[in-house]
C-alpha cells in the first residue's frame, strides 16, 4: 500500500511542481475556498496520522521512521496540487496558503501519533 501511495504523492508533487513552473496550465480547474481547503488539510492531517499509527504497529523499528515519510511529506503535495488548481486569481490573493495548509496538515498528523498511547492499552509493538 506504502508503494502505491508513494507512486500517488510522488505524482502530486510533480503535478503541483510543474504547474507551478508554468509547464502544467491547471490554474483555473477548481475553485476550492479557503475555509474549504483548511478544512482538507485538517482532515488529510488526521487521516494520514491515523492511518500512520495503524500501518506502523506492524513493522520493525527501523522501518517506522520511513513509513512516517511517506504519510508526514507525501500527503502535502496533494493540497499543493489542490492548491494549483484553483484560479490564479484566488492563489495570487493567498500566496503563503500552501505553506499554512501543510501546517494545519501537520498538527493534525502529530495529534494522534503523539497521544498514541495516552488513551488504551498499549499496543503489540510499543514500548
Amino acid at each position: 500500500m506504502e508503494l502505491a501511495l508513494l507512486g500517488f504523492f510522488f505524482v502530486c508533487w510533480l503535478a503541483a511542481l510543474a504547474s507551478f513552473v508554468g509547464l502544467l496550465p491547471i490554474a483555473g480547474l477548481l475553485d476550492l475556498g479557503l475555509y474549504q481547503y483548511y478544512g482538507l488539510a485538517a482532515f488529510l492531517g488526521w487521516l494520514s496520522g491515523n492511518v500512520y499509527l495503524h500501518r506502523s504497529g506492524r513493522v520493525p523499528k527501523p522501518l517506522k521512521s520511513r513509513l512516517m515519510l511517506v504519510y508526514l511529506l507525501g500527503t502535502p503535495g496533494l493540497l499543493y496540487l489542490i492548491r494549483a488548481l484553483a484560479p490564479l486569481t484566488t492563489q495570487a490573493m493567498a500566496p503563503l496558503a500552501p505553506l499554512y495548509a501543510s501546517g494545519v496538515f501537520a498538527i493534525f498528523f502529530l495529534v494522534p501519533v503523539t497521544l498514541k498511547g495516552s488513551f488504551g492499552a498499549p499496543r503489540p509493538g510499543d514500548q
